[in-house]
Order: structure tokens, then sequence, then C-alpha cells
């Protein structure tokens, strides 16, 4: 495959582009990394250092790759965080360059926008743009539980509520909803988080052990093996079962190291080679 991804850039640790590439290439695709932001580390350390991009900035760079003739060649178009409001109609311009050139691609959003723990920590011109224009225009999104309350104007606690949800976003637009983080009931007091993915053929979960740790990037690397091993598989069922051991092993080697950065190089055998050793189950 080859990937258009449109994201955040850091130097130190793994978010953004700097999560999703190398996993990427590790699983054997080529990757066009182009960078919203380019900043010294992530935003969950409360002090960081490097530009915002501006989407004029971005943009050329996407046209420079158009130039190169190259964009029939591209399977599909990856978008994370957006930094500024702007880039969401630069992300959407190049979509529809690549889906001209190439009918076949697809696009997935990763409406990077929060979580439940720390809320909302985009610029607040983010989300509504996000709902409202980027997501109708995605076939692939991949919203946390948080998220995807938002953009579906909802409150899912439970594997019912998120199914609800997830139908409802569904019909915004995206033809397939990946939902990670699940918590079936009350989440401070589970041991196992799950994450659902919902097509028009049916709604599949697979569960891992909850590990006690926050993890920055993770969301990235979820989004970006997921599309690759759905555009190898074609099953949403074997898609979630790679992605979810490669990202439990990427994990738990993060908390064994007690490193605060995802350990992606340490766990990348893990990434190549996914164990799929957790159960999916249909559960509709």
């Amino acid at each position: 495959m080859k990937i258009l991804s449109i994201q955040s850039s850091v130097a130190y640790g793994h978010v953004g582009n700097s999560a999703a590439v190398f996993p990427l290439q590790r699983l054997g695709h080529e990757v066009w990394p182009v960078s919203t932001v380019h900043f010294s580390n992530h935003t969950g350390y409360g002090a960081w250092r490097g530009p915002l991009l501006s989407p004029e900035d971005v943009a050329a760079v996407i046209t420079g790759i158009a130039e190169r003739g190259v964009l029939p060649s591209c399977d599909a178009v990856l978008s994370g965080y957006q930094g500024g409001a702007g880039i969401a109609e630069v992300i959407l311009s190049a979509v529809a360059q690549v889906k001209a050139a190439n009918p076949a691609a697809t696009y997935t959003c990763d409406p990077v926008m929060g979580n439940a723990t720390s809320g909302c920590f985009v610029d607040p011109a983010i989300p509504p743009i996000i709902r409202e224009l980027v997501v109708p225009q995605a076939d692939l999104i991949t919203p946390n539980q948080f998220e995807l309350g938002f953009l579906t104007d909802t409150s899912p606690t439970s594997l019912s509520d998120t199914l609800d949800s997830a139908d409802l976003a569904r019909q915004m637009g995206p033809s397939t909803v990946l939902v990670t983080s699940v918590f079936d009931g009350d989440a401070q007091t589970s041991d196992t988080i799950g994450m659902l993915a919902v097509t028009g053929d049916g709604a599949w979960l697979v569960e891992t052990p909850r590990l006690a740790m926050k993890a920055n990037g993770s969301g990235d690397i979820t989004a970006a093996m997921f599309t690759a091993h759905l555009h190898e598989t074609g099953s949403p069922a074997d898609a979630l079962a790679r992605t979810a051991s490669s990202v439990f092993a990427v994990l738990q080697a993060t908390l064994e190291s007690g490193e605060r950065e995802l350990r992606l190089v340490a766990a990348q055998d893990a990434i190549a080679h996914p164990a799929s050793e957790f159960e999916v189950r249909q559960v509709r």
C-alpha cells in the first residue's frame, strides 16, 4: 500500500505521524507523511516548542507530491491531529485529489479531539469542523468513546450505547467505524478495555487487559494499523484482531520499560507479526 498521512509530527516521542509512520513501514507499506505541526514533543507535557504549520504550507507539500504524478498509486489517505482550524479544508482537498486519481482509494479520519480523562484538548473551533465537514467525507473513522459521543451528540457508556452511537456515526457518511477505548459499564472499575468495529455487515468487539498507564499516541497507531490491515484483509474482524494484538504489545512494552513514550522500536516485531491472541466476538 501507499498511504498519504496528514498529521502532527514531534521530534521527541511518538504521536501523530511520529507514531503512525514507523508501524506502517514495518508492515511493509510506503508512507508519504505530511506534517500539520512540527513540535518538540506532544502537548501532554504541558510545554512544547515548534511551529503550527499554516494551511498554505501544508497544501504546498501536498501539491508537490501531486506534481510527482503519484496520486493514482495512493491507496489511502489518513488524517489525525489537525493543529489549526484551516487544515480541514486542506485535508478534504487532498482526499478529493486522491480519489479523483484513484477512485478505489479510501479516507480514514482519526477525529482527534480529546478523551474522557482530559476532555477536549484541541482548538475549540476544530471539533465542529470535524463533525460537520470532515467526518461526512470519510470512509473510516476511528474515534474513542468520548469522541464518538461528541460526533453523535450522545453519551455512550455501555456496549449497547456505543453500538447505537456508531450507527449514528455511520449515518453521517463513513461506512466503517472503529471505536477505541470502549468500556461496557463503569470505566473506573473495568479491568478490560475494548475496540469495536462496526460496518453495514455487522459489529465485532475485541477486549484486552486494561493496563495502568496513560499512553499518548496509542490512538494514532491504532488508526494507522487498522487502516492497513483492513485494506490488506478486507475483514473487519481480522483487522481488529491484528491491530489489538500489536497495540497491546506496544503498550505492555512501554509499561514494562517505565518510560512515558511508546516503545515502538522495542515492540516492532509484534507490529510486523501480530499474534492475534485476543478473541474477536461478533456482537451483531
